[in-house]
């Protein structure tokens, strides 16, 4: 939604700003990362863009440490694209169904993907619109580390080592 876009960007700027913020963890709330957008939001005449807020993300001098529960799916997967860092729950699944439904991903997920699992995996996901286990997105490059545990709390622990 535009109001978790927002605090997303509001919050970014805040910590990069705060000298005492060392770090930053993203989490979804109530066991999801995120599932991405609404697409009856796409009508919507007040829109925030994913895109920069990824690429703010991504140019963070701070770590950025996604904490993937649940699902990771389309945008929600582009955010945690951008982040420095990735810890998924052993039970996560990740992808960019939006291509089923005739959309393609619009936040450079396309581009940050390939470079980080290889062209042919990234290829497979972004025009099928698969989703993948954590198992399988560790094994590909596409996350850091999978707990059991929750993520959240591995997340943190990274993010306070790193």
């Amino acid at each position: 939604s535009v109001a978790v876009l927002q605090a997303l960007e509001d919050g970014l700027k805040k910590a990069d700003a705060d000298p005492s913020v060392k770090a930053v963890m993203i989490c979804g709330e109530n066991g999801k990362f995120s599932a991405g957008a609404d697409i009856r939001g796409f009508s919507s005449p007040k829109r925030v863009a994913l895109g920069p807020i990824v690429s703010l993300i991504e140019s963070s001098e701070k770590p950025v440490v996604a904490a993937i529960e649940g699902v990771a799916l389309g945008g929600g997967l582009e955010v945690a694209l951008g982040c420095h860092y990735r810890i998924a729950h052993v039970k996560a699944r990740m992808g960019l169904p939006e291509v089923t439904i005739g959309l393609l991903p619009g936040a450079e997920g396309t581009q940050r993907l390939p470079r980080l699992i290889g062209v042919p995996a990234a290829l497979d996901m972004i025009t099928t619109g698969k989703h993948i286990l954590a198992t399988e997105a560790l094994k590909l490059g596409l996350v850091d580390e999978i707990v059991e545990e929750n993520a959240t709390e591995a997340a943190i622990r990274l993010a306070n080592k790193v």
